[in-house]
């Protein structure tokens, strides 16, 4: 049994399902997309009102607009930023009624498995050469199978929002009140109209979703002045959800933090934050929350509820197949360290493909949003570039797949870190460099100084934070921590630092004591830690920082002392 002759099975004809299709034939590859909706787009249809923030010079994948191109398709005009629905209508409906891409649609086709053939996930010998089975339930519950010999899925995260509670739970009594819960982007000036006209609406969660939310409810006010709305965030700054505004790349992106800026400093909005959501229930005819303001119990009261905290990806149709995913986004393990929001939430991400998105089950990759597990700012062109990518890959180019090929618009500044170290840009000042390395960095220190050259010797312009300046916040700590998979004693420095006098070295203090007295002993984090696509490291000695580095080092390399580390040729010596 082997795979020769089966199509690459696509999950999802979405935007980057059907690039994915488009990318393949383009390479002479057969593809198979399975669709759960009974049309493409089926989840884009759901926010159909919605104004993207990417114009369509950055929605079209070059493989899908090739094949529009050929059949007398006209570019809508590039700088234009078109709804949903338009780009529904006017691009992904054309694309998939082209005759080459047509025949390979399955609608009503729900994946809810993916398997080797004749083989579960605990078998390894010969796993490799076996075609996976994809099995999907349609209308009436009907079971079909299909084969393949590899697998792309690029179903989203659309259809699993994250509830309300802030444990990642639906809060107590959430799913009771659903009738009166919306997620995601509801058309509140349409068919949501009156479940919020003249009524009290409580809007929660901090992203791009609930921005448009509440601008949304905000054209209602002005028309029903009754209409009063709510702010729930978990966020302990408000600044946070503003973004980069005027200095995000992306115009539409920025005016949306401005326009809800105004919004608050108009008061046409109530904001509560931090609140944690813990219950929900009936008072009346409204809804009570319960939760946590600030730190003490507290309630408010909403005739309506809009839940836009983000989505999770749905794993239950993988649990067949081999993963590598970062444990707390749920994304493609590699990624992390680039999207995690408790590092940083700029959403300024390098282009990646299939070396960042491969898994230990070969020729099986995660693609568009669900690659990116539960962190927000996905853009549409990132899904595009890693489907050319994982293309090229599965035909064998491995040239092109390890290529880049898209440069995409920085996202203004990063809202984690604080206003005084941050640059103008997340993560890459405007006009500088694109930066995917970050190094914490003490310039006293021989070995951090020796790490930073490196990382410069392998072609990387690094983001330099000096953390006895600008030191991380406790929850960057904490993540960076996790990150590293090690312990908190493990980062605390002895040397040079008031550990002996601070009586650290009692092994009765708990991780909670240590780092508050990292937090406020900065001295006592040690250096250098790294953080790059690849992972993150505390580089002592300085030459493990080769180990995450994404580009190989171009020159001859010796440390400050002398040792030598990299021969002329670019090979590790240490």
């Amino acid at each position: 049994m082997t795979k020769a002759g089966f199509p690459v099975a696509v999950i999802g004809a979405g935007p980057v399902g059907l690039a994915a299709a488009a990318q393949l034939l383009a390479r002479g590859e057969v593809p198979l997309i399975l669709e759960a909706g009974p049309a493409v787009a089926q989840s884009v249809r759901q926010w159909a009102h919605v104004r993207m923030f990417t114009p369509w010079r950055y929605c079209v994948d070059t493989a899908a607009g090739a094949l529009l191109a050929a059949a007398g398709w006209t570019h809508p005009p590039m700088d234009q930023v078109p709804t949903g629905g338009e780009l529904v209508a006017g691009y992904l409906e054309p694309l998939a009624a082209l005759p080459t891409l047509a025949p390979h649609i399955q609608l009503d086709s729900r994946v809810v498995a993916v398997t080797r053939k004749g083989c579960d996930k605990l078998r390894t010998d010969g796993r490799d050469a076996l075609p996976f089975v994809l099995r999907t339930q349609g209308p009436g519950g009907r079971l079909r199978s299909f084969e393949a010999r590899a697998v792309i899925d690029a179903s989203g995260t659309w259809s699993t929002p994250n509830p309300s509670g802030a444990d990642g739970l639906p809060a107590m009594g959430e799913d009771a009140a659903a009738d009166r819960v919306a997620t995601g982007i509801p058309e509140v000036l349409g068919a949501a109209r009156a479940r919020h006209a003249g009524r009290t609406t409580a809007v929660v969660g901090g992203g791009h979703s609930a921005l448009n939310a509440l601008i949304d409810l905000a054209a209602l006010r002005q028309q029903e002045p009754a209409t009063r709305i709510l702010w729930i965030m978990r966020k302990p700054r408000l600044e946070a959800a503003f973004g980069g505004e005027d200095l995000d790349g992306l115009p539409a992106r920025g005016a949306l933090g401005s326009q809800a800026r105004h919004l608050v400093e108009s008061c046409a909005v109530e904001v509560l934050t931090p609140f944690r959501i813990a219950g929900i229930r009936r008072d009346g005819a409204a809804l009570r929350v319960i939760g946590d303001h600030g730190g003490r119990p507290s309630s408010f009261t909403a005739d309506e509820l809009i839940v836009a905290t983000g989505f999770r990806p749905d794993l239950s149709m993988l649990r067949e197949v081999r993963l590598r995913l970062d444990p707390g986004l749920e994304c493609a393990e590699a990624l992390g360290p680039l999207i995690d929001p408790n590092l940083h939430s700029c959403g300024t991400v390098r282009p990646h493909g299939a070396r960042e998105l491969a898994q230990p089950e070969k020729d099986f990759f995660i693609a568009g949003m669900k690659s990116y597990g539960r962190a927000p700012t996905f853009l549409l062109a990132t899904g595009h570039e890693q489907v050319r990518s994982i293309a090229a890959a599965l035909t064998g180019d491995m040239e092109a797949a390890a290529r880049v090929e898209l440069e995409l618009p920085e996202t203004g500044v990063c809202s984690t870190r604080p206003a005084a170290a941050a640059p103008s840009s997340c993560c890459t000042p405007q006009g500088s460099p694109r930066m995917t390395v970050t190094i914490y960095h003490n310039p006293d220190c021989g070995t951090s100084r020796n790490v930073l050259g490196l990382i410069r010797n392998s072609g990387e312009e690094p983001r330099i934070i000096e953390y006895l300046k600008a030191p991380p916040t406790r929850d960057e700590l904490m993540a960076l921590i996790a990150r590293m998979g090690i312990s908190v004693r493990g980062l605390l420095r002895e040397k040079g630092t008031p550990y002996a006098g601070l009586g650290l070295d009692d092994p009765a203090l708990t991780d909670e004591q240590l780092v508050d007295a990292m937090m406020a002993h900065p001295i006592l984090i040690n250096r250098p830690i790294v953080v790059t696509r690849l992972g993150v490291k505390l580089c002592r000695p300085s030459e493990t920082v080769l180990d995450i580095l994404p580009g190989a080092q171009r020159a001859a390399f010796a440390k400050e002392d002398g040792e030598a580390v990299v021969d002329a040729q670019g090979r590790r010596l240490a």
